[in-house]
């Protein structure tokens, strides 16, 4: 017999359990559907960011974070450390360690929040009576709105399917067993920047090689040449503008022929190799057919501004659809379509989405770059300070980087405000909030500042728009 709900939200990673949230905060009955298992078997809710993206590389990013700490940088503050070693396989049980209590604080909330959680895959049946049938297994559940979580998946070089052995995609680069002597990466977007980082820090020779021949081309191109500068000092070695030849796996390890930026014909052999060249949508087994749900030619659900797709009361969010691949974007989607199906008006502002790069320095921005604003033609002022002017930032003993503002030239409203350096992802909250306030650079100038801070590099930065900086 079937079972009826107000809402069905297939797929539980960051969008689709926080619909589901809101959905019964609301008043609806409600279930979620999710087939990601643990190693035992058993659910484990969080989709790729829990389970193999944002939450593990967090976490191997800060325990590797500590070992780099320790083993070149402790001495400059007068600690000595003597017969350093190196555990990869408790590191690796304490990024799963994190991993389960993400999942578990998950089931937590469904429960909380009187949620009915099935574990599988979900797939649409057909519509009855002005209602969609799915399945889950041998469960059949039936509801008036349905929405759409179901995410993303690594895309694969043509030809060279991954093995997560000796190729891998960011599942298998998070369980690599031991510290590979050569790694090589294939693409200088976030996961190979984060992945990268990792295992360089950790003692591995570590190679990026990218097809475009700017570095980190959606970024600033001045805050984006500042981290070059940091990444080549600390050893990770990055090729623009190469073009992926043959790749050969053995038991050796993996080659990969390329022509470089000069046309010339290159070879290199490493120990493993990471590709991660973007993501396709997930719609495998949704069986979209059987009730004519509209995708686009990469494989999307087609949407519109508010997620709705071409069928009354289905709903599409997150990864599966056009926009940003970013987990905080799926949340921000799945609590306005469940405000929007409650009949209010739920509202996610694109301008403001805050974007971030988990390296040292951290990379992080908001709104429009300087090379957007010229392309567009508007007039703007610039603002900067550097983290080497900053106490705060001194006394770290980490003052690489900088932070931007952008404002325009008339209405000095920010526009943008893009950072390079230390807690670089926790500094441009308050940029996020300014932009959606629509403040000037002169509110954030004025606004009192805690010293000593890193915050007071972009309450300079503010300052440096109109030509007044204070500290430098």
């Amino acid at each position: 017999m079937s079972k009826q709900f107000d809402v069905v939200v297939i797929g539980g990673g960051p969008g689709g359990y926080i619909a589901a949230i809101r959905s019964a905060q609301l008043g609806f009955s409600v279930a979620c559907i999710d087939e990601w298992k643990n190693a035992k078997g058993g659910p484990a809710p969080g989709g790729t960011c829990t389970n193999v993206g944002c939450i593990p590389s967090k976490a191997l990013l800060q325990s590797s974070e500590h070992y780099e700490q320790a083993n070149h940088h402790f001495a400059d503050h007068g600690i000595e450390v003597k017969g350093l070693s190196l555990d990869v396989a408790k590191m690796l049980a304490r990024k799963d360690t994190v991993v389960k209590q993400n999942n578990d604080g998950i089931l937590y909330l469904f429960k909380k929040n009187k949620i009915t959680f099935f574990h599988g895959r979900g797939a649409f049946k057909g519509v009855a009576n002005g209602a969609y049938q799915l399945t889950v297994g041998e469960e059949e559940l039936t509801a008036k709105q349905v929405i759409v979580a179901t995410g993303s998946n690594a895309r694969a070089l043509p030809g060279t399917p991954f093995d997560e052995e000796n190729i891998l995609s960011n599942d298998g680069a998070l369980r690599v067993g031991a510290v590979p002597k050569k790694l090589g990466l294939i693409g200088a977007g976030v996961i190979g920047l984060e992945m990268g980082s990792v295992w360089r820090r950790l003692g591995a020779e570590v190679t990026v090689l990218e097809g475009l021949p700017t570095f980190l081309g959606a970024v600033d191109e001045q805050i984006a040449k500042e981290a070059k500068k940091a990444f080549d000092k600390q050893g990770l070695k990055i090729e623009l503008g190469v073009k992926i030849g043959d790749i050969k796996s053995g038991k050796k390890g993996v080659s990969v022929a390329y022509t470089n930026a000069k046309g010339e014909a290159q070879s290199l052999d490493v120990d493993k190799l990471i590709v991660s060249i973007g993501r396709v949508p997930n719609t495998i087994g949704l069986n979209v057919e059987a009730v004519g749900l509209q995708l686009d030619e990469r494989g999307a659900i087609v949407v519109d501004d508010e997620c709705k797709t071409n069928l009354p009361g289905v709903w599409a969010i997150g990864d599966v659809v056009r926009g940003p691949m970013l987990a905080h974007k799926a949340e921000e989607e799945g609590v306005a379509v469940a405000e929007r199906i409650a009949g209010q008006h739920g509202h996610v502002n694109f301008n403001t989405i805050p974007w971030v790069i988990y390296t040292n320095p951290e990379i992080a921005w908001v709104g429009q770059t300087e090379q957007q604003l010229k392309q567009a033609g508007r007039a703007y002022k610039a603002g900067t300070f550097p983290f080497l002017a900053n106490g705060r930032a001194r006394a770290l003993g980490d003052t690489t980087g900088m932070v931007k503002m952008l404002a325009d030239a008339t209405t000095d409203e920010i526009l943008g405000v893009h950072i390079v350096g230390p807690m670089a992802s926790e500094l441009i909250a308050e940029c996020v909030v300014a932009m959606e306030f629509r403040a000037s650079s002169e509110d954030i100038a004025r606004i009192c500042h805690a010293h000593p801070s890193l915050s007071e590099a972009t309450k300079e930065a503010a300052l440096a728009v109109e030509k007044r900086t204070l500290n430098f």
